[in-house]
């Protein structure tokens, strides 16, 4: 990520996204260089002489060697030190029953009254009329009980309104007919860090300041038992992950004390968005697909899926030259809200080539948990977008978008 830091001018933050390093490491800009070439197989010397050819301007090879010094001891490098703290670290949490609030004071609040007070006045009652009551949000001319619900997972301070119109709607379901044995929500987020897997499960009780949310071990269960990668292998990058957490933290706040269960799934799908392949062409992904869809179906009228997803990601933060200016802005609008309408049209093979298509420019980080909830709903489904907002950055003007949607079925 590129920052302005007090110290070094233009910067690069450097995030463990797997969480084994404790802290970021923050570097120089003009350091990249040098950077780009830690790939395990060159020696400081050569690194050293490689840059200076590239830029025109000499690299001292101790530069080079201090640079890998501190990223060393920041846990920033892929070494037997590194490795050593990872399967500690892993192992710990594995053997832990209990997923901790990572992002609890941070993100949101982390004392539960206050927490509760944020979500209601600042998120849920945005999208309410005034009086307080909820709005009723699916068309008339569709189905009226909700399938499935996608929502932002930006911090709660910059995507309150988003949150709200997602979980308005989804507090309106949970009142109306309908929806009164549901009993399990899937949620579905995406992996900021690597995965090893298409799909990671956590089957691990997930607390929050408002309360504790146990696993579905039986729906769990079945989806490690039909599909053919081990479920659980990336189980560990559920540790410090947002994009579940904060939709668990609303799950929670609706059902006050409803007793339900949750699946936490990250939805990384791995060598397919790493190459732009549709998870209907691999066996692993499609046989996970296909127990979602089966579990879902033994259980109708019980479970509803939330996928936890942002859009676009860009500006000078994602390694852009430059902020979009108004009528990029508006661009980046309608290249979103055709994304969107294959959402919403239950399109999953079209959204997955649209967004696809740009990912590299467009960073839509959503792709993932938005194809599997099209994919684990029922066919007869509509969708409707309760929300779209770019969140602009007030300082260098990046944007993360994103959307709220509701599925009616």
């Amino acid at each position: 990520m590129v920052i302005q830091d007090e110290r070094h001018g233009r910067a690069l933050m450097l995030r463990d996204t797997e969480g084994i390093a404790p802290s970021p490491v923050v570097v120089p800009a003009a350091s990249a260089a040098v950077l780009a070439r830690f790939d395990g197989r060159r020696p400081i010397d050569e690194i050293a002489r490689d840059v200076a050819r590239s830029t025109g301007q000499h690299v001292d090879a101790a530069h080079v060697s201090q640079l890998a010094d501190e990223l060393e001891r920041a846990w920033m490098l892929d070494s037997p030190r590194f490795q050593a703290r990872r399967r500690s670290v892993v192992q710990s949490f594995d053997a832990a029953p209990i997923r901790m609030a990572a992002h609890a004071g941070g993100a949101y609040h982390g004392d539960r009254r206050k927490l509760a007070d944020f979500i209601e006045r600042k998120c849920l009652q945005v999208a309410r009329p005034q009086g307080g009551a909820t709005r009723a949000v699916a068309p008339q001319s569709a189905p009226t009980r909700m399938v499935g619900l996608c929502a932002p997972h930006m911090d709660l301070w910059r995507a309150a309104a988003g949150y709200g119109h997602a979980y308005a709607a989804l507090e309106q379901a949970l009142a109306g007919p309908g929806l009164e044995q549901v009993d399990t929500f899937v949620l579905l987020g995406t992996s900021h860090a690597a995965m090893r897997r298409p799909y990671a499960v956590c089957e691990k009780t997930f607390a929050t300041p408002l309360g504790p949310l146990e696993p579905d071990r039986e729906m769990i269960a079945e989806l490690a038992a039909a599909s053919r990668f081990d479920v659980r292998e990336d189980q560990y990058l559920h540790k410090n992950e947002h994009s579940i957490e904060f939709q668990a933290v609303f799950v929670r706040h609706l059902l006050g004390g409803r007793a339900a269960s949750i699946v936490p799934i990250l939805c990384g799908l791995s060598e397919c968005q790493a190459r732009r392949r549709d998870p209907a062409q691999d066996d692993g992904a499609e046989s996970f697909l296909r127990a979602l869809r089966d579990a879902l179906a033994k259980r109708p009228g019980r479970v509803l899926v939330i996928a936890g997803a942002d859009l676009a990601h860009v500006g000078p933060r994602f390694g852009d030259p430059a902020p979009l200016d108004e009528r990029q802005r508006t661009a980046l609008r309608d290249r979103d809200l055709a994304s969107i309408e294959r959402a919403t049209s239950i399109d999953a093979p079209g959204f997955f080539v649209d967004v696809a298509r740009d990912l590299a420019s467009r960073r839509v980080c959503g792709l993932g948990p938005i194809y599997t909830l099209l994919r684990a709903l029922p066919p007869s489904s509509r969708g409707e977008m309760l929300h779209y907002e770019q969140c602009v950055d007030p300082e260098e003007g990046s944007i993360v978008s994103h959307t709220s949607l509701g599925f009616y079925g």
